[in-house]
C-alpha cells in the first residue's frame, strides 16, 4: 500500500523533494510503532515465562536492535542518493549498493527470530509449559503479517496481563 501511495506521489509531483523526505519519515515511524510494540511485547511476556523455560532475552534485544539500526541507515541512504540523484553527474556507489544486500538478509534474519521469540514466549506464557514450533506457528505467522495479526494476538495478551494484575 505505500508503495502505491509513494509511486502515485512521485508522479503526481514529478520526483519532488517532499516526496524523498516523507516516505523515510513514514518508514522511521512505522519501525517505531512495530518494534516499539515488539520491544513491549518480548520484554513483558518474558517475566512471565515458567522457569522450565528459558530464552536468551539479551539475543532478543540485540537482533531487535539490529534491523532497526540497518533500516533508519537505510532511510538515510535513500533520501541522500534521491536528494542528490538530479545533480550527480555519476551513478550512485555499487559498492555501497553492495553492501546492502548481506545487511538486508541478516537484518530479515533477525526479524524473523524477533518473530520467533515473541511467538514461541507468547505460547509459553499461555500454556506455562515449553513449546515446540508446531504449538506457536499459528502466533508466529499471524504476528509476521502484523496488520492483520495484531486484531487476534493483542486480546490474548490484554488477557494474560488481566489475569496477572488480579
Amino acid at each position: 500500500m505505500l508503495q502505491f501511495v509513494f509511486a502515485v506521489a512521485l508522479i503526481m509531483t514529478r520526483g519532488s523533494m517532499i516526496v524523498y523526505s516523507i516516505v523515510p519519515a513514514i518508514m522511521f515511524l512505522f519501525i517505531a510503532v512495530f518494534f516499539g510494540w515488539f520491544y513491549a511485547l518480548g520484554t513483558n511476556l518474558h517475566k512471565l515465562l515458567p522457569e522450565s523455560m528459558p530464552m536468551n532475552l539479551n539475543k532478543f534485544k540485540i537482533f531487535l536492535l539490529i534491523p532497526i539500526l540497518y533500516i533508519a541507515l537505510l532511510c538515510v541512504f535513500i533520501f541522500f542518493i534521491f536528494k542528490n540523484i538530479d545533480t550527480a553527474k555519476e551513478p550512485p556507489n555499487l559498492g555501497l549498493v553492495a553492501l546492502i544486500i548481506p545487511a538486508h538478509l541478516f537484518s530479515m534474519f533477525c526479524i524473523f527470530y524477533c518473530l520467533y521469540f515473541n511467538a514461541k514466549t507468547l505460547k509459553a506464557v499461555e500454556l506455562q509449559r515449553p513449546v515446540t514450533f508446531n504449538d506457536f506457528a499459528g502466533e508466529f505467522f499471524l504476528l509476521w503479517f502484523y496488520p492483520i495479526g495484531i486484531w487476534i494476538i493483542q486480546p490474548r495478551i490484554n488477557k494474560i496481563f488481566e489475569k496477572k494484575i488480579d
